[in-house]
């Protein structure tokens, strides 16, 4: 016999412990034993009879819960068993909402209180709707690079991409009446820090711990943010190391892109944004990080991590508006991806570790990319190494988002793609001379043929 989540023994009864049932009826419920020591023994109750009398409705006027009070007996001596359901709704002990996890009992405060109060009220994080926040303030670029994506992925109806702005963002369940939810505001509005701090990316190339060598940040929607992130990562963070097989050259980077960018849309789409605090990327010369603010759901290990999910999906209208984008899968089995893509490259397997503020996934880099790169990457900004590869990853992507919206800025394209506008132009010059895209009509009002 022992404590577990659901049980607590106690050698006697005192009102504090009001605390305890209070953290009871907001977790699973569970079963409050008065009469037995730290070690379980039955050690007997005072006035058990008068305790019987007068709990139930000490419990029901400073918690307003009902809670199942009776006397039972072990060894010859009376115990006082307290029963307590978990309540639909948060129960409070005198203005504190107490919580119990694992065998202990916390009292909620701060970021932890304010989920915790959505949720029971049924609502999340980021379905909270934001007064000063309207659709017209909404990137236009933004939203025109997502109808793009969503066309692509075939994840939402064509009737339903031509709606107007307004009514794409309605059909996307990002409005709570005549509100936009938060989730809009991060999935396109231009500056959502305006309405969210730490709403954005830091990255930083590191000598050692405490020795930063140069840093960027990434701001604007979060769409903008994965794009960008990576093409950072790729142009300025990461150094390629370069092989041939014949006369084909290859570049491999130290972490795979794929789980690279898997990495990072899932700190980005699953981070703790109550936290008020950026995703973090860690860049050294052997190594890499990534570090998402937020904690994993309640009895949760790295194990199950690993086999489930991506981390606690605290924002699912965020997550809903990237998997209509063709961004992620469907139930979300992002550290999955990272892990099978790591494999398929035959790459070591990031470590995921845990701690109290958020999470970690580091990715060691090969010994071998190590010493064929030397010490780290340059800051310059992306030369040819840099261009060829995406080139020839991303020029059919770019056709087909053009032949899906042949009006499509190059602002949007750049979105889509997870490339600069700079890097869409050179795109662009290069499809132009190979006779695969013709622009027809002026920059302003034109649009774009591609070549069968």
């Amino acid at each position: 016999m022992k404590e577990s989540q659901n049980t607590e023994w106690k050698e006697s009864w005192r009102d504090e412990y009001l605390k305890w049932l209070c953290g009871f009826a907001n977790a699973e419920g569970g079963v409050l034993v008065i009469g037995r020591d730290d070690k379980g023994a039955a050690v007997g109750v005072r006035d058990a009879k008068k305790l019987l009398e007068d709990l139930p409705n000490k419990i029901r006027d400073v918690l307003g819960i009902m809670a199942d009070v009776r006397l039972v007996a072990d060894g010859g001596k009376d115990l006082i068993e307290i029963r307590v359901d978990p309540y639909p709704y948060p129960v409070n002990y005198k203005g504190e909402y107490h919580y119990r996890s694992g065998s202990t009992k916390q009292e909620l405060k701060g970021a932890a209180l304010d989920k915790f109060l959505l949720r029971k009220q049924g609502r999340t994080w980021d379905g909270v709707p934001v007064p000063d926040a309207t659709v017209r303030s909404l990137s236009k670029d933004a939203i025109d690079a997502f109808r793009a994506r969503a066309s692509q992925s075939q994840r939402m109806t064509a009737a339903d991409l031509k709606e107007s702005k307004s009514g794409l963002i309605e059909k996307l369940h990002l409005t709570d009446g005549k509100y936009l939810k938060r989730a809009a505001v991060l999935a396109f509005h231009p500056e959502p820090e305006r309405f969210v701090t730490g709403a954005f990316v830091k990255i930083g190339f590191f000598r050692t711990n405490d020795d930063l060598l140069y840093h960027d940040e990434v701001h604007g929607d979060l769409f903008t943010q994965v794009g960008r992130t990576m093409d950072l990562l790729l142009t300025k963070y990461l150094k390629a190391a370069i092989t041939y097989r014949g006369i084909q050259r290859v570049e491999t980077f130290p972490v795979p892109e794929p789980a690279l960018r898997e990495a990072i849309l899932n700190a980005i789409i699953h981070k703790d944004y109550a936290t008020c605090t950026p995703v973090q990327i860690s860049v050294y010369a052997d190594k890499l990080m990534v570090w998402n603010p937020g904690q994993l759901p309640q009895d949760w290990t790295v194990e199950k991590l690993k086999a489930k999910h991506a981390s606690l999906p605290y924002n699912p209208g965020v997550a809903n508006v990237f998997f209509r984008a063709g961004e992620i899968e469907a139930w979300g089995r992002g550290v999955e991806r990272i892990l099978a893509a790591c494999r398929e490259a035959r790459f070591p397997e990031p470590v995921i570790e845990q701690e109290a503020t958020g999470l970690w996934i580091h990715f060691q880099f090969s010994p071998e990319i190590v010493e064929r790169t030397a010490a780290g990457p340059a800051p310059e900004a992306a030369n040819d190494r840099t261009r060829e590869k995406p080139r020839e990853k991303t020029r059919e992507k770019l056709l087909r988002l053009v032949k899906g919206d042949p009006t499509v800025s190059t602002e949007a394209l750049a979105s889509a793609l997870g490339i600069t506008p700079k890097g869409v132009e050179w795109q662009i010059k290069r499809l132009k001379a190979d006779g695969l895209l013709t622009r027809v009509g002026a920059d302003k009002g034109g649009h774009w043929e591609v070549s069968e």
